[in-house]
C-alpha cells in the first residue's frame, strides 16, 4: 500500500468521504493533500509512514474503548459494553433498580433488554458503568403540537424589532409585545433569529450565524426592564451618561452596532453597579440576588468560562487589536484551565461578574418573552434558531478546545449556483470528541437552544449526517465531507425534544443526501418546504405537494422576500454588487425571471386563490397575499410568514456572498411591529393565516 493509499484508509475510517458525488452527479474524489490537512485538524498526523500508522492506533483504541453514552430507542434492545451473560445492574432515571442478565449482541458485545421509559438510565457491571439514553421514536413534532389542527405563525429577526426604550438594536422586550400581539391573532408560534451569544468587546462581530458561542445569548438583546423596573432601566441611562444618543439610535432605519452597543453596555454597567449595590447589599441577599445566585450555580463550569472568556477579549482585544483570535493570545491564557487565567480571574472578577450578569438578564429576558408567548394562547410559542457553527476565535472554541475542530471550516461544496464552493469560516464539533464525551457539548447546545423556547430551528441541518468541510485559509474546493453520528444524534434530538416539550425543524434546503428528509421526518424533526423553491424546472408545486409534517414558509432571510422577487428587486440588488460572484448576468436572471413569475402565477390561479393576468412587477403586494393564500391552503401543519413578506417589504435581510455591499443584519423597522402589522394590507394577511385553523 502507498502512502497515499494510507492516507485515503486512515481518512475513511476517520469519517472523511474520499469520493464523493457532487450536484451535477458527477464522482469527485479528494486529494491526499488536502486528506492530510483535514486529519491534522482531527489530531490525526499522517506525513509519514510511522505517523500514518499511529493515527490508525490510535483511531483503533478510541473504537474499542468503552462507551461513555450510548443511545436507544424505547422498546429495542441495544448492544452494550460489556460480555455476554455477564450480571448487570439498571438504574432508571426514577431511581428504580432491576438486576439483569446481558444478552448476545453477537457481534462481541453484550446486549440489554428494551427499556420501556424514556431518559437517562445508568447500566453497571463489575467492570464499570454506562449512560442508557433511551429514546422515543418520535420527539415532538409540529404535528404533536398542532393536536390535529393547522397552525400559523411569524418569523421576524430580533435585532431589527423596535419599540421605546430598546436603545437601537431589537431586544426581547419588543419579541414579547410581537408574540402577545400574535397570540391574540391566533398565532402559534414566533420564530426568531439566533440569539447566541456575540463578542462583546467587538460589536462590529455582529451576524448571528457566526456567534462566539452556542451556548451563551447575546446581552445585547437583552431587556433588563424584565428584571428592574424600568424606570431604573431609564435612570441607568441617565447615569451612564447616555440617554439621548440611545433615543437618537432607535429612530435610525439601519442599526448602528458599535455606537448601539455601547449605549447598552454602559447602560448595563450602571445597572450592575446598582444591583450590587442595593439587591446584593440587602442582609440575607434579595430576591434577585438570590436568583442571580441560583443561575450562576446553575451555569456552573460552562458559564464561569464564558464569563472569563469575555473579559479577557476585552482585556486583549482592548489592547492589541491583533489578539482578537484566543490563539493569538500569549500561550498560557490559551488554556482555560491554567494557573494564569485563574489569576485573571482573580484580579478582574469584578469583570467576570458583569459577564455572568450580562447572561442572567439575557436568559431572564428570553423566559419571561416565551412565556409572554405562551400566555397569549400560542401552542408553541418561540421558536429558536441554532447555528450550524460557531467562530473558532469564540469562547467555546476556547473554552472546549477538546469538543471543537479548530482549524476547519463549515461550508458547502461546489454546486450549480456556487462553482467555488462556500467557507463559512465556522467550526464544528470533533465526531471523535461527541463519542469520547458522551455527547456532552451537542447536548449542552440542543438544551441551551430549547431552554427559554417552545421549538428550535436546526440551521443546515444536514450537519446531523454530514458536514462540507475545509481548512482554515484554503479554497472551499479543497474540502471534503466529514460523517457524524447520525443515529447517535437524532436520538439524542428526540430525547431533549420531548423532555424539553420543544418542537423542532431541520432546516434540510441545498444538497441533501439521499434519504436524509425521511429520516429526518421519522425522527419527529419537521424539513422546510420554501415557496421559491418547490418546483421542478418552471413548474410550482400545487399545495396539496407541502407534507403536513413539513414547516411551510413564502421565504427565507437568505433569499428574496416575495415582493423583492416579483419586482426583481433582488436582481438589481446582486448587479450592483462588484466582483461578478453572482454568476449570471441581470439581462438573463430578468429574463428567467419573468417566466418564473408566470409560473408561480399559474400556481396562483390553480389553487383558486387569484385569478386574472400576473400582476406587473412594480405591483407585488398582490403577489403576497396570494403567497400567502397559497400557503395557507397546504396541508402543512405550520406556515411561517417572514415578517418582511407580512409587511410587504422589498429588502431582505441577508445577501449571502456580501459584507460591506449589502446592510445584511442592520435593517429596523421603522416602527413597532404590532402597529405595522395592525395596518389593512398586513392584518389582511394575517387574518389569511388565522382561517386556516379552522379549516
Amino acid at each position: 500500500m502507498s502512502q497515499d493509499d494510507a492516507v485515503r484508509d486512515l481518512a475513511a475510517r476517520a469519517g472523511f468521504s474520499v469520493h464523493w458525488t457532487d450536484q451535477a452527479g458527477q464522482s469527485r474524489t479528494v486529494t491526499p493533500e488536502t486528506l492530510r490537512r483535514l486529519l491534522s485538524a482531527l489530531g490525526l498526523g499522517c506525513d509519514s509512514e510511522t505517523e500514518t500508522r499511529g493515527s490508525l492506533e490510535r483511531l483503533s483504541e478510541i473504537a474499542g474503548a468503552p462507551a461513555a453514552l450510548v443511545t436507544a430507542t424505547v422498546g429495542h434492545t441495544v448492544p452494550v459494553p460489556g460480555k455476554p451473560g455477564t450480571a448487570a445492574r439498571l438504574i432508571r432515571e426514577d431511581g428504580e433498580t432491576f438486576d439483569v442478565i446481558l444478552g448476545d449482541a453477537g457481534d462481541g458485545r453484550a446486549l440489554m433488554r428494551p427499556i420501556l421509559e424514556a431518559g437517562y438510565h445508568r447500566l453497571e457491571t463489575r467492570d464499570g458503568g454506562v449512560t442508557l439514553a433511551v429514546a422515543p421514536p418520535r420527539g415532538r413534532s409540529i404535528v404533536d403540537a398542532a393536536s390535529g389542527r393547522r397552525m400559523w405563525g411569524l418569523a421576524a429577526q430580533v435585532y431589527g424589532l423596535t419599540r421605546r426604550g430598546d436603545g437601537g438594536i431589537g431586544d426581547l422586550g419588543g419579541v414579547a409585545t410581537l408574540a402577545e400581539t400574535l397570540g391574540r391573532a391566533g398565532a402559534d408560534a414566533l420564530a426568531l433569529s439566533p440569539l447566541h451569544a456575540g463578542f462583546t468587546a467587538d460589536p462590529h462581530h455582529f451576524g448571528p450565524y457566526s456567534p462566539s458561542s452556542r451556548l451563551f445569548l447575546n446581552a445585547l438583546h437583552a431587556d433588563p426592564d424584565f428584571l428592574f423596573s424600568e424606570d431604573r432601566v431609564e435612570e441607568a441611562s441617565r447615569a451612564a451618561g447616555v440617554a439621548d444618543i440611545r433615543r437618537a439610535l432607535e429612530s435610525a432605519p439601519l442599526i448602528d452596532w458599535p455606537d448601539s452597543a455601547r449605549a447598552k453596555l454602559a447602560t448595563f454597567r450602571k445597572l450592575f453597579e446598582s444591583f450590587r449595590s442595593v439587591e446584593c447589599a440587602e442582609s440575607g441577599r434579595g430576591r434577585l440576588a438570590m436568583d442571580f445566585d441560583a443561575f450562576r450555580a446553575e451555569g456552573g463550569d460552562l458559564l464561569e468560562r464564558h464569563a472569563r472568556f469575555e473579559a479577557l477579549h476585552a482585556a486583549r482585544f482592548g489592547a492589541d487589536m491583533r489578539q482578537w483570535d484566543w490563539r493569538s493570545w500569549p500561550e498560557a491564557l490559551r488554556d482555560p484551565q491554567s494557573a494564569a487565567v485563574a489569576e485573571f480571574s482573580s484580579e478582574h472578577a469584578g469583570e467576570v461578574d458583569f459577564h455572568v450578569f450580562l447572561q442572567w438578564i439575557a436568559d431572564r429576558s428570553f423566559a419571561a418573552a416565551q412565556k409572554a408567548a405562551r400566555d397569549s394562547g400560542m401552542a408553541i410559542g418561540l421558536i429558536s434558531d441554532l447555528a450550524v457553527g460557531m467562530d473558532a476565535g469564540g469562547s467555546h472554541a476556547w473554552s472546549r478546545q477538546q469538543d471543537v475542530l479548530v482549524g476547519l471550516s463549515v461550508g458547502s461544496p461546489p454546486d450549480l449556483f456556487n462553482p467555488n464552493g462556500q467557507a463559512w469560516g465556522l467550526a464544528t464539533f470533533s465526531p471523535i470528541a461527541l463519542k469520547t464525551s458522551g455527547f456532552a457539548p451537542f447536548l449542552a447546545t440542543l438544551r441551551a437552544c430549547m431552554k427559554n423556547a417552545g421549538g428550535v430551528r436546526i440551521d443546515h441541518a444536514m450537519g446531523f449526517a454530514r458536514l462540507w468541510m475545509a481548512p482554515e485559509g484554503a479554497k472551499a474546493t479543497e474540502g471534503a465531507y466529514l460523517a457524524f453520528p447520525v443515529d447517535d444524534m437524532l436520538r439524542l434530538t428526540a430525547l431533549e425534544s420531548l423532555r424539553n416539550e420543544a418542537v423542532v425543524v431541520g432546516e434540510d434546503l441545498g444538497t441533501v443526501p439521499e434519504g436524509f428528509r425521511e429520516r429526518l421526518a421519522e425522527a419527529g424533526v419537521a424539513g422546510m418546504r420554501v415557496l421559491q423553491f418547490e418546483r421542478h424546472e418552471r413548474r410550482f408545486f400545487p399545495p396539496s405537494y407541502y407534507p403536513a409534517d413539513a414547516l411551510a414558509m413564502t421565504t427565507t432571510h437568505d433569499l428574496p422576500t416575495t415582493a423583492g422577487w416579483w419586482s426583481g428587486a433582488d436582481i438589481d440588488l446582486r448587479a450592483s454588487v462588484a466582483g461578478g460572484q453572482f454568476g449570471e448576468t441581470a439581462a438573463n436572471d430578468r429574463l428567467e425571471r419573468e417566466q418564473e413569475r408566470s409560473a408561480l402565477w399559474r400556481a396562483f390561479v390553480a389553487a383558486d386563490v387569484a385569478a386574472g393576468d400576473p400582476p406587473a412587477p412594480d405591483a407585488p403586494d398582490v403577489v403576497v397575499d396570494a403567497a400567502v393564500a397559497f400557503l395557507s391552503t397546504t396541508p402543512s401543519k405550520l406556515v411561517l410568514l417572514p415578517m418582511e413578506d407580512a409587511l410587504g417589504q422589498l429588502e431582505q435581510p441577508n445577501l449571502p456572498g456580501t459584507l460591506d455591499e449589502h446592510p445584511n443584519w442592520r435593517r429596523r423597522l421603522p416602527n413597532p411591529a404590532p402597529d405595522m402589522l395592525a395596518e389593512s394590507a398586513p392584518a389582511a394577511r394575517l387574518r389569511t393565516l388565522n382561517r386556516r385553523r379552522d379549516a
